[in-house]
């Protein structure tokens, strides 16, 4: 959960946009979007499995250098 106190003498824009950096930077927003539709637990592994696939083909790219 987010909480975010108005400073004394903060006008509303200012504050607006520092709680939205705080939401941003704590996550909600992503999960939000993830949990906007249903996904089937095959679509989650496949996706993790691609994730890592890409991951190690960069580190290997890297060790190569």
């Amino acid at each position: 959960m987010v909480k975010l106190l108005v400073r004394d003498k903060e006008s509303i824009q200012e504050a607006v946009r520092r709680f939205r950096k705080l939401v941003e930077r704590s996550g909600i927003k992503k999960e939000m979007r993830r949990r906007e539709y249903y996904e089937k637990p095959s679509e989650t592994k496949r996706r993790a499995r691609l994730r890592a696939e890409r991951r190690s083909k960069r580190n290997r790219m890297l060790a190569k250098r």
